[in-house]
């Protein structure tokens, strides 16, 4: 039986809450903290290797941007109260869209920059209601993996195919599967910016990005965004609801009400589309689904603590801390325990879903071994230090390259 994330999280010490704090607004302790710096971090590389460039903005900003974009109209009921300061009032940001609008604004373009691949894992905040907080999947302040791709109208639909790829391999990398894709088109409501030509031109270049990437999809009137119709990846928690976690717009909107221009290859000044994509949403709801997915046994590559040492005795004790220190130098996530029996720390270790453990007794001190064991119960007779470091080091390298890479793994390290 599966466990929800609520409870699993907490009992593997990855976050908690408190009233003081506030709801919707849980922390990271460290091993779960650990576990997001490690993804980030890929994600990071990965956007950078498909030429993509990082920024930093502010998680606030004044009240007129959000007018400008359309947030207040349309999103206000979902943001934070305004903030006075001096003749201004600040507001803490919804999306990150606008600040990236204005950081392409802030300099001249040409049509040989574009692409033009903004990306930045950025706070942001929703007033959500109390009655819809719950756990990672549903928060207040939420750190996204978001980016906004400016290019030409005839560039639109790589864009979305590069995206869409570039998605399948983020999410192999990290175990998941979506349950869903769904195309969200504009109701008959009133909320929705834009004229009919606008988003019709937009919601034929994703279907036929979608048609083209073979993946089966369902359309969804009215779930759009005010600016844009958009493509959402869905993944199922183990209670069976949908939650969308990767999201793919289209927007001519926001590049014009931001007057959003490049220069052209004849010289005239020319509007760019803008491609609004996150490979896997927040990391909050990311990670709510990642614990459910893998009940906490994360792929090696982001396990909280990837290696436990535990000598048998007190004698061994000098060596478990060179060992884990070896480990620590090689860019593993080691820790050593050496109170308790050793069948009681390896059922902690296995308790708290730990890929590896390193047991050292008197004979591995002597021969400068290890004994490995796996979080699945499999051992691996006595080998020497460094073999056993290169072969968890290997073992999570390939662990990214999604199941197919951690299957490999553990088949060469079965003894």
């Amino acid at each position: 039986m599966n466990i929800d994330h609520r409870k699993l999280g907490r009992e593997l010490d990855l976050f908690d809450s408190d009233p003081l704090i506030g709801a919707g607004l849980p922390f990271w302790l460290p091993a779960g903290a650990a576990a997001r710096y490690e993804v980030e971090s890929h994600l990071h590389e990965l956007e950078r290797r498909a030429g993509y460039q990082h920024v930093y903005s502010p998680a606030m900003g004044k009240r007129q941007m959000y007018e400008l974009s359309g947030h207040w109209k349309n999103f206000a009921d979902d943001m934070f109260p305004p903030m006075a300061l001096g003749g201004d009032e600040l507001v803490l940001r919804p999306s990150l869209c606008p600040h990236h609008a204005l950081i392409f604004k802030s300099r001249q373009r040409s049509y040989r920059d574009l692409p033009l691949r903004i990306a930045e894992i950025g706070p942001m905040y929703r007033a959500e209601r109390s009655g819809v907080l719950g756990g990672l999947s549903r928060v207040r302040s939420i750190q996204l993996n978001d980016a906004h791709n400016f290019c030409a109208l005839d560039q639109v639909g790589a864009e979305v195919a590069g995206v869409l790829r570039l998605m399948r391999k983020a999410h192999a990398a990290l175990g998941m599967s979506p349950s869903s894709v769904q195309l969200s088109l504009r109701g008959e409501s009133g909320k929705y910016a834009g004229n009919d030509k606008m988003w019709a031109r937009a919601s034929q270049l994703l279907r036929d990005a979608l048609d083209e990437s073979g993946m089966p999809y369902a359309e969804a009137p009215g779930e759009a965004a005010f600016y844009g119709p958009k493509i959402d990846i869905q993944v199922r928690d183990v209670a069976g609801r949908e939650w969308s976690i990767s999201t793919i717009q289209v927007d001519f909107h926001m590049p014009a009400q931001f007057d959003l221009s490049y220069v052209a290859a004849d010289g005239s000044r020319e509007r760019p589309v803008m491609v609004h994509r996150s490979l896997v949403g927040s990391m909050e709801r990311l990670f709510g689904h990642l614990i459910e997915v893998h009940q906490g046994a994360f792929p090696i590559w982001y396990a909280p603590v990837q290696l436990d040492v535990l000598p048998i005795s007190a004698d061994q004790s000098a060596a478990a801390g060179r060992f884990r220190q070896a480990a620590i130098e090689a860019g593993l996530r080691a820790e050593a325990h050496h109170d308790g029996s050793i069948g009681a720390r390896i059922r902690q270790a296995s308790e708290r879903k730990i890929p590896y453990v390193a047991v050292i007794g008197a004979r591995e001190e002597a021969d400068g071994l290890v004994a490995l064991r796996m979080r699945d119960g499999r051992q691996v007779p006595p080998m020497p230090e460094a073999e056993a470091l290169a072969m968890i080091a290997s073992a999570a390298d390939a662990s990214r390259s999604g199941p197919g890479g951690q299957a490999g793994a553990e088949v060469r390290a079965r003894p």
